[in-house]
């Protein structure tokens, strides 16, 4: 008999298949079919951009962050990839039994941060609370709602696009592997977490953005693979372009992780014409969370599927994992 495996949830081949296999087939309204971080509604003839999200990570607590800061920045920042300014956010909170009072209240504290922080609302919520080793301490679920001002269909991207990243990539889940695992290395290595709306919103007046994306679990490379299947087209990345932390690059290394793989929290991956690229770089270089944007593509109709010119000079070609390297990472 067929099970569910820790890797459905990592955000690769796995969880597509998932999806397409069991999801799809029952549930496959027109709305959810683009699978895209947020559907698009359309209600009183104005959009609405609507994502719910869950929240699983271990630890709890990592530098940089907590679950409940993630939670907000997280579902903050798929609405406004999908071109929405981010509203309201409902909260769900599954607790466990015995979890400690100090550490729920620092984690709501987070939670009203990062909201105010976000400019956002939370207007509703729901607690529940399990038994005793029914749940790991703490399980956050998040809805979203914004408003539409950008309409950034795939269709919109073709040959010859810029591929951009907002900064440097695999910072949360390095910053997750060294705490997770309490491996003696000492590296000043934080995750990204940040809601991403001050960042991007200003873009939303550049006529040449196409799509965006946050690149969460699986990273870069995944977002990557699921646009050049979804469009027919290929992506040729530059190795040498992609911004990485000299510690993450070591520890990387050193784990046998690729940093293009880690998950990201607080990066976006933006596609936009080539002739408005450099506009986009330098709007994004003006804000404290885009300083190590980077161009470090571009699509293609030469070849499908996504390739890495290596810095030696040779090419690799980029697929999706299995499963995530680093599971509940988020």
């Amino acid at each position: 008999m067929k099970q569910i495996e820790i890797g459905h949830g990592s955000g690769g081949r796995l969880t597509r298949e998932l999806i397409k296999n069991i999801l799809l087939k029952y549930i496959n309204s027109e709305e959810l079919r683009p699978l895209e971080d947020a559907a698009i509604l359309n209600l009183s003839n104005s959009l609405t951009a609507f994502t719910t999200d869950s929240y699983v990570i271990r630890p709890l607590f990592f530098p940089g962050g907590d679950i409940g800061k993630l939670s907000v920045c997280g579902t903050v920042n798929d609405l406004v990839v999908s071109g929405a300014v981010p509203k309201y956010i409902s909260l769900g909170l599954i607790i466990e039994e015995g979890f400690s009072l100090d550490s729920l209240e620092q984690i709501v504290k987070s939670i009203g941060n990062a909201a105010k922080e976000a400019g956002v609302r939370i207007v509703t919520g729901d607690t529940k609370v399990v038994e005793k080793n029914k749940c790991d301490g703490i399980y956050i679920n998040t809805t979203g709602v914004g408003e539409v001002v950008k309409e950034m269909p795939l269709s919109n991207v073709s040959d010859g696009d810029a591929v951009i990243i907002t900064g440097t990539v695999g910072d949360h889940g390095t910053s997750i592997a060294i705490t997770r695992e309490e491996f003696s290395i000492e590296a000043p290595v934080r995750s990204d977490c940040a809601a991403l709306n001050g960042l991007l919103t200003p873009l939303f007046e550049i006529d040449g953005i196409k799509w965006m994306r946050d690149p969460t679990r699986g990273g870069v490379a995944t977002v990557l693979v699921e646009l050049s299947e979804s469009l027919g087209l290929g992506v040729q990345v530059f190795e040498d372009r992609v911004p990485v932390r000299e510690d993450v690059r070591f520890i990387s290394d050193m784990l046998g992780y690729d940093p293009l793989y880690l998950a990201n929290e607080g990066k976006a991956i933006i596609i936009a014409s080539a002739e408005s690229s450099n506009k986009v770089l330098g709007t994004l270089k003006r804000h404290p969370l885009g300083e190590n944007a980077a161009l470090i593509g571009k699509v293609t109709s030469k070849f499908k599927g996504v390739r890495l010119k290596t810095r030696i000079g040779g090419e690799r070609l980029l697929d999706m994992l299995e499963e995530d390297m680093l599971p509940r990472i988020c």
